[in-house]
């Protein structure tokens, strides 16, 4: 696909949702992205709460989070507070296929850094996720459709040599309502792959598009579903450079 003349961006049609699976097209028709220029870059801020485990405590969160979306990229910056301190800080990254997940305690001690191909296969998955954020790349050539139901559609995101998929699931007026697939889990330096979805629990407006703003991450796993992320998006600007 051709990248815009940023003196004359391109615009998505109406006949560029044509060939998609029903459910995806009143998706992206909700999110009002019909008339508006492609999106290349994103930056965006949340807050929210993390924990490492059902037993451990809620850590306060605020993140800055950056992507590309020709070529693939997200750069996720963030920062956690520990005993009402914010004393702990991680980076998510992918960029070429390759995903790296990396934390420091009080700027002193690593106490996570990540590489591989379970964290290559993780860090794909949560960029095919937070498209929803930037809604325009659902219809980029990397990326294809399979219907499922009225209310389902399969999604394949083709990178670096690799794929992966998940099922998104809309209501009948177009929002996204949840996201699930198989996505590998750290756990004290193994990896297990285990189902993942990231229920929305509340829309509003960004950047002039109707988007999923609040939501988790959970892993549903055999002895129970383990919520470990509630996240918020605050801010989303668009095309301004990463």
């Amino acid at each position: 696909m051709e990248k815009q003349d940023k003196a004359c961006p391109r615009l998505v049609t109406p006949g560029m949702l044509e060939q998609l699976p029903a459910p995806v097209r009143r998706f992206l028709a909700h999110t009002g992205v019909v008339g508006t220029p492609w999106i290349d870059t994103v930056r965006l801020k949340q807050v929210g709460q993390f924990r490492l485990g059902a037993d451990r405590p809620w850590m306060p969160m605020r993140a800055e989070e950056t992507y590309t979306t020709d070529p693939p990229s997200l750069t996720w910056n963030a920062r956690f507070k520990v005993k009402g301190l914010p004393l702990l800080r991680a980076r998510d990254r992918y960029e070429a296929g390759h995903g790296h997940m990396y934390g420091k305690l009080a700027g002193l001690v690593t106490v996570f850094d990540a590489r591989g191909p379970e964290l290559d296969q993780a860090t794909m998955i949560r960029y095919l996720n937070e498209m929803m954020w930037f809604p325009t790349a659902f219809l980029r050539e990397n990326i294809t459709w399979e219907e499922v139901d009225e209310h389902t559609a399969r999604v394949t995101f083709t990178d670096g040599g690799r794929s992966v998929s998940a099922d998104m699931t809309f209501d009948d007026k177009g929002r996204l309502t949840n996201f699930a697939t198989k996505r590998y889990r750290e756990i004290e330096g193994s990896f297990s792959l285990d189902r993942w979805s990231t229920p929305i629990t509340g829309y509003g407006q960004l950047a002039g598009l109707n988007l999923p703003i609040r939501g988790q991450a959970v892993w549903n796993l055999p002895e129970g579903d383990l919520v470990y992320a509630k996240l918020q998006v605050t801010e989303i600007e668009y095309n301004s450079g990463v």
